[in-house]
Parts: C-alpha cells; sequence; structure tokens
C-alpha cells in the first residue's frame, strides 16, 4: 500500500506520541506499585461506615435520590462535602484527606450520581484497585460506594489527582492528536509541493524542454535540489542549443565543398573546363577538405562513445614539433607567414602516443595557418616547467575576444562565425586536442599572446 508523505508524518508523529504516552504510564504504574498495601490495611484507612450511614438516612427521608443537588457541579462535589460531616467510628483517624476525591456514589443502575470514578484506560494506567461498597436501605440495595484504592497509602493524593483530572488528561491526549496531525499536514504540504514541483520538471526535461527552472527558494536540502536541477536544465539547454549550431555549422561546411565538387564535375561533363591538372587539384583539395571534416566527425563521435584507443611509447616530442613544424613550413610561406621555431629544450622525452600528439600539432598548425592574416607570425617554444614539459605556439593577429578566448576547445563552439564561414573549420578540431591532451594527464590552455594573436599551451608530463 502506498503511503503518502502526510500520513507516513502523521503515522511518525503518534508513534511518537504513543511511546511518551506509554513510557509515562509505565513510569507512573512503576511508581504507583510500590509497598502494596494488604485488604485490612486499605479497609482500615477508609472510615466509611459514617458516610454510609448519612446516605442511607438521606435517601430514607425522601425514599429516592431526589435530595441531591440538581446541578452538575453542585451534585459532583456533595459526596465530598457529605464526607466532611459524616462522623467517623470511634477507632478510625481521618489520616486520608484525598479519600474524598477518590469516593463515587452510583444509583442500583450503576449511573453516577456523585463524585467520580476513575476511567477504565487510568484504571489500567495507575495500578488502580476499585471497589464498590453495597447501600442498603430497609434491606434493599439502592445504589453503592464507589472506593478508588491505591497500591501504596502514600499514592493516594496522586490518584485523587489522576481521578480528578481524568478529563482534562483526555482533552490534553486528543488535542495532541489533533495538532500531531495538523503538524504532520503542514510539513507533508511543505515538502509535497517542491517535491511535486521536482517531479513535474524533470518530465518536462524529459520532453525536451530544457527551459525549465524550478523555484529555488528555501534554504534546505530541497533548496539545494532545485538548485542542482537548475543547473542541470541550463546544462542540458546550452548543450541542446551548441548541438543545433553544430548541425547547422557542419551542414554549411559540408555543403558549401559539395557544392563546388559538383559544379567542377559539371563543368568537366559538359566540357567547359578541361581535365587540366590546375582543375583536378583544385578537386582534391575540395576532396581533401571533405575528407578532413569526416575524419573529424568520426573521431568526434568515437569520442562520444567512449575513451579513444592510445598505444603510449617514450616519445621524443620536441622531436614531432621540430618535424610536424617543418612539413608545414611550405604551408606557412604559401600563407605569407613567417614561423620561427626556437631552441629545444633539454628534456622532451613523454610518454605517449606519438600519432595522437602529432594530431594536436598538425591541428594547431594548420588553425595558424589559416587564421593568422597575410604577413603575421608564427614563434614555437618549449619550456621545462617542474615535471612538464610546455609546448606554446604564439601568432600574431587576429586574436581571439576575451569571452570567445575563455570557450575555445569547448565541444562545438566556434569563434566569430563570419571568419569561420571564411576559412571552414567546424569547431569541432580544438575540442579534440584538448580530449588528446586531457588523456595524456596533461591539457591544452589557451591565452592571449605577445604577438598578438593566440597563444596556445600543450602541456605534458615528462617521464620519470
Amino acid at each position: 500500500m502506498r503511503l503518502s508523505i502526510g500520513t507516513r508524518l502523521f503515522l511518525a508523529m503518534l508513534l511518537a506520541i504513543a511511546v511518551l504516552t506509554g513510557l509515562g504510564g509505565a513510569l507512573i504504574r512503576w511508581t504507583l506499585r510500590e509497598d502494596v498495601a494488604t485488604p485490612e490495611q486499605a479497609r482500615a484507612r477508609e472510615p466509611l461506615d459514617g458516610l454510609e450511614a448519612l446516605i442511607a438516612a438521606r435517601y430514607r427521608e425522601h425514599h429516592d435520590w431526589s435530595f441531591l443537588p440538581a446541578e452538575a457541579a453542585p451534585r459532583r462535589a456533595w459526596l465530598r462535602e457529605a464526607w466532611a460531616r459524616a462522623e467517623p467510628p470511634p477507632t478510625a483517624q481521618r489520616s486520608e484527606p484525598s479519600l474524598a476525591y477518590r469516593l463515587a456514589l452510583i444509583d442500583r443502575d450503576r449511573h453516577l450520581l456523585s463524585g467520580a470514578v476513575a476511567s477504565p484506560p487510568l484504571v489500567a494506567l495507575a495500578s488502580i484497585d476499585t471497589r464498590a461498597r453495597r447501600l442498603v436501605v430497609d434491606g434493599q440495595t439502592v445504589g453503592a460506594l464507589i472506593v478508588a484504592r491505591p497500591q501504596t497509602p502514600a499514592d493516594g493524593l496522586a490518584v485523587a489527582f489522576l481521578i480528578d483530572q481524568q478529563a482534562n488528561l483526555l482533552t490534553v491526549t486528543v488535542l495532541g492528536l489533533l495538532l500531531s496531525a495538523v503538524a504532520a499536514a503542514l510539513l507533508a504540504a511543505g515538502f509535497r509541493r517542491p517535491i511535486r514541483q521536482l517531479v513535474a520538471g524533470a518530465r518536462r526535461l524529459e520532453a525536451a524542454q530544457y527551459y525549465t527552472r524550478l523555484p529555488a527558494l528555501r534554504r534546505d536540502e530541497l533548496g539545494e535540489l532545485a538548485v542542482a536541477f537548475n543547473h542541470l536544465a541550463a546544462r542540458l539547454e546550452g548543450a541542446e542549443a551548441a548541438r543545433r549550431q553544430w548541425v547547422i555549422d557542419t551542414s554549411h561546411e559540408l555543403r558549401t565543398p559539395l557544392a563546388v565538387l559538383r559544379g567542377q564535375l559539371e563543368a568537366l561533363a559538359d566540357g567547359i573546363r578541361p581535365p587540366s591538372p590546375e582543375n583536378l587539384a583544385l578537386l582534391m583539395r575540395h576532396v581533401d577538405s571533405l575528407t578532413r571534416r569526416v575524419g573529424e566527425l568520426s573521431e568526434l563521435a568515437r569520442a562520444n562513445l567512449g575513451p579513444l584507443q592510445y598505444e603510449k611509447t617514450r616519445t621524443n616530442v620536441w622531436q614531432l614539433v621540430s618535424e610536424t613544424f617543418g612539413a608545414f613550413a611550405q604551408r606557412f610561406a604559401a600563407a605569407g607567414l613567417h614561423a620561427e621555431l626556437g631552441a629545444a629544450p633539454s628534456h622532451s622525452t613523454v610518454d605517449c602516443d606519438a600519432e595522437r600528439i602529432r594530431q594536436v600539432l598538425t591541428n594547431l598548425y594548420e588553425n595558424c595557418a589559416r587564421y593568422v592574416s597575410p604577413g603575421g607570425r608564427i614563434a614555437v617554444s618549449g619550456l621545462i616547467t617542474g615535471a612538464e614539459l610546455r609546448v606554446s605556439i604564439d601568432d600574431s593577429a587576429p586574436g581571439v575576444a576575451g569571452p570567445e578566448l575563455a570557450r575555445l576547445g569547448e565541444r562545438f563552439f566556434r569563434t566569430d562565425a563570419a571568419r569561420a564561414r571564411r576559412v571552414g573549420g567546424a569547431g569541432i578540431g580544438l575540442s579534440l586536442c584538448r580530449q588528446i591532451a586531457k588523456a595524456h594527464g596533461g591539457s591544452l590552455d589557451f591565452s592571449t599572446s605577445p604577438l598578438g594573436g593566440l597563444r596556445v599551451t600543450l602541456t605534458l608530463k615528462l617521464e620519470a
């Protein structure tokens, strides 16, 4: 059976109250059960013969109970007053003033006429022994005196107090139950509202409504949960926006070389252009561009499915830097760039996958050739810092704006869209480079270059 939070809280509070009541009852019962008196001792402490004679005389005079007050309060107190007026037996001593509060007068039908009778729960709780003393008038039983006897003489006052206040105790118990129900309802409402909001928000996220946000006004764990939910929704919304933008950019990047290839092939087929080496070289360049894009997409898909495979060996990373730099010498010259390779560091042996590091360097050099304005500079340097090798690639203008600089290397992120369309690129390469560096225990960081452009720093751990 499914129980709501309100029901669970109410049952928890009710159980706590029941346990406390039980402990209190056990304590009272334990206290009132010490030094049990004998029936003879109890009888000796109850000088009721005079009270019985007084009641019998009044009944014989009126032939019924009409001599009792009509109103409830005086009728209840009449028995105590009668006991005070009654003459005790010559051998009895009124040593128990609480006896008057432990008496009750009932008629032959056991209807309460005066005094107070201990309720059954109170009798069980306080271990009260009740005895009935019949009232006989002219040979007929007309009623009885009910005496509530404590187990010990010292507990008479406590039993009298419990009997006198049993109605108030019952009222307090009922009020406690009602208050626990109200408190449980209020607490449950306070818990249920944010939980329902969270469930509804989760269902909206499931329906791809990533703009969903929850009110985070509480300062407890549920408030922290709402804040975490909002952060998650914001991340999902950003990822979805980036994914859509990436699909748009990638579609554009693939559409452009495909359109050029189609046009060139149609021109060759129609005889408008001859199949000269220059025209075939142009087609090859566009095929290479498409191949590069497809390769980047394949790498990205593999990275999403799981970590890339690496075959690490002891490698002289600076030698890789020099070889890749030399392979790009003609590319830099064709772009009108002045490239400089710094001095080799004293030590550059790293446990790494040489082909993956070469892939990173190739991507970084290619970005320089694409983005740096003609006549610009490229400077490559190596530095040993502690147990790390830092390879820095600086270039000249144009640079990258501050807000965009912080996002370089994010998956699907591209800088200035107009420049990207002019030089190509779908914002995938740097993300892959950063993943490769991280897989080697290193990093790929971006900052402003002193040459006026961008500085990219590849950090790798040197072999111990």
